[in-house]
């Protein structure tokens, strides 16, 4: 096949035929010349706000391929980026391969072991994602938490309660990306991700894919279990052994994976009771941000008529801090995330139709051990403090105010035009009270430059809402070039362990591991 692209094509043209009748035109040949044609990707270019297009990049089946080389730099011969699976080990396991977490880095672990052949016990501490939900539900109606099942824990990891966005930034030679939305399609999700340049599921649909691997894993003799946390492991001359769950089983093992996600903070500290090596990382905080969608709209697109619009901001403050837009959710909500008594922290969350009448974001400051402290579990310790202030301030509610008032550093009594959309309680606040002075003072600067990218951002009526606090993990668990953690057949993984940030960097991190595992063990 040929791979043709920069194929425009106008808005109101967007459809198969005139996809197919563009590349016929830059192909110089007859468009019923073309046998097969799929699209590979897609995006919009909104350069010009009076001639906003799509661009395509599709794969045809044409005769005589090799005609059509090398006269135009934008037809190329397909590539092959099909992902392979190799099993190259010969150690014999004498026990079921033990993966702790059912995020994305756990199942796509899972999925990738167990249909490969591996015996995998999948544990977490949290409920399936059926019952999750009801228990969500539950704790943003009624305000009764379980610390055990909540937005952070539970099937399906802390993606289940966000956009499902699934863009990335990982470099990706071997089609792992490739591969993971492939599962995910096979699983249930829209079929576009396959080629649109910020591909999303949203949370409504991401629990049907999560369920369909669940059930994928179990086809493959995988077992799966719900409200089971590893509360120690048990380690043999500096080998893996066993691990304890609830505080009253064992279970041998001699492989572990652990894909713990950024918030099993009794997790990290049993860890490092155990000697496993840690280290703190630089990760951020802040605040989100409500804006009316359709001035996000008119601001990216103008006045053509396209899907919700979203934006990524950037900005280094005087002081050489970083403040940036992180999980943006158009046509959103903004969600309670605490998973702890008497702490609370927020998130972003959309359905696949992003169908609410307002945008959010996060906006938020990065932070180093210069900040909180050079030992592993200091970062935890500054995130827990900033939530205990969040949750004293709102009074177990969600903590708001008007981006206007927060600059003039008074209280909000009222709203303005921007309508309120949020997944739990709030209380009108006055967010300064919970914010060190230079997370302040970076966040007024960040976003009045932001009001100069987009129109309206810095509105005094746009709601801020506190505190976003769980937005990387504080910690890595050290790993060598096999994966592997100073403690023989420990497996650190996917975003708790400090080496993803995102739905798809954790699914293709949880591959990685498989790949590992597989280069060693049969």
């Amino acid at each position: 096949m040929l791979r043709v692209r920069q194929i425009e094509v106008s808005i109101d043209e967007c459809n198969l035929d005139n996809i197919k009748r563009k590349c016929a035109k830059k192909l110089k040949i007859n468009e019923n010349k073309i046998k097969n044609i799929k699209i590979n990707k897609e995006s919009i270019d909104a350069r010009h706000k009076d001639n906003i297009c799509y661009v395509y990049e599709v794969d045809v089946d044409v005769d005589n391929e090799n005609i059509f080389l090398n006269k135009n730099i934008d037809i190329i011969k397909t590539p092959n980026e099909r992902y392979s699976f190799n099993k190259f080990g010969n150690t014999k396991l004498e026990n079921r391969i033990v993966i702790v977490g059912a995020g994305p880095a756990g199942l796509l672990c899972a999925y990738m072991l167990s249909t490969n052949g591996y015996l995998v016990t999948l544990i977490e501490r949290g409920e399936k994602v059926e019952d999750r939900i009801k228990s969500v539900e539950d704790f943003w109606q009624n305000n009764n938490l379980k610390i055990n099942s909540n937005v952070q824990f539970g099937e399906g990891g802390a993606g289940t309660f966000s956009d499902g966005k699934l863009n990335t930034l990982v470099k990706d030679k071997f089609f792992r990306q490739k591969k993971v939305f492939e599962i995910f399609v096979e699983c249930g999700a829209p079929k576009e991700i396959m080629y649109v340049n910020k591909p999303h599921i949203g949370t409504d649909k991401l629990r049907t894919v999560v369920k369909n691997m669940r059930n994928k894993i179990l086809e493959h003799g995988g077992v799966i279990r719900y409200n089971t946390c590893l509360t120690n492991i048990m380690i043999d001359n500096n080998k893996i052994t066993s691990i304890e769950v609830n505080d009253n089983e064992i279970i041998k093992t001699d492989i572990l994976v652990l894909a713990i996600g950024h918030s099993a903070r009794d997790t990290f500290n049993m860890l490092y009771q155990n000697k496993l090596n840690m280290t703190p990382k630089p990760f951020a905080v802040g605040i989100r941000i409500m804006h009316p969608q359709d001035m996000i709209d008119k601001s990216q697109y103008g006045n053509t008529p396209l899907t919700k619009a979203s934006y990524k901001l950037t900005y280094q403050t005087q002081n050489k801090r970083g403040v940036y837009t992180f999980c943006m959710c158009p046509g959103g909500y903004v969600v309670n995330a605490s998973s702890e008594k008497n702490r609370l922290a927020i998130n972003g969350m959309s359905n696949y139709a992003r169908d609410t009448v307002n945008a959010n974001s996060a906006i938020i400051v990065t932070v180093t051990p210069t900040d909180f402290g050079e030992h592993p579990l200091d970062g935890i310790k500054f995130q827990q403090e900033l939530e205990e202030y969040a949750y004293k301030l709102g009074n177990g509610k969600i903590p708001i105010q008007l981006y206007g008032d927060f600059k003039k550093n008074i209280k909000t009594t009222s709203l303005g035009v921007v309508e309120p959309i949020f997944k739990g309680h709030y209380e009108f606040s006055n967010i300064n009270e919970i914010l060190p002075n230079y997370i302040k003072e970076s966040l007024v600067e960040g976003i009045d430059y932001f009001g100069k990218k987009i129109k309206g951002y810095d509105r005094e009526d746009a709601i801020i809402a506190a505190i976003e606090s769980r937005t990387s993990s504080p910690i890595r668990i050290v790993r060598n070039d096999l994966f592997e953690s100073n403690i023989e057949g420990i497996y650190p993984c996917g975003e708790g362990a400090g080496y993803a940030g995102g739905i798809t960097s954790a699914a293709i991190d949880g591959i990685k591991v498989a790949e590992a595992i597989a280069r060693i063990y049969k």
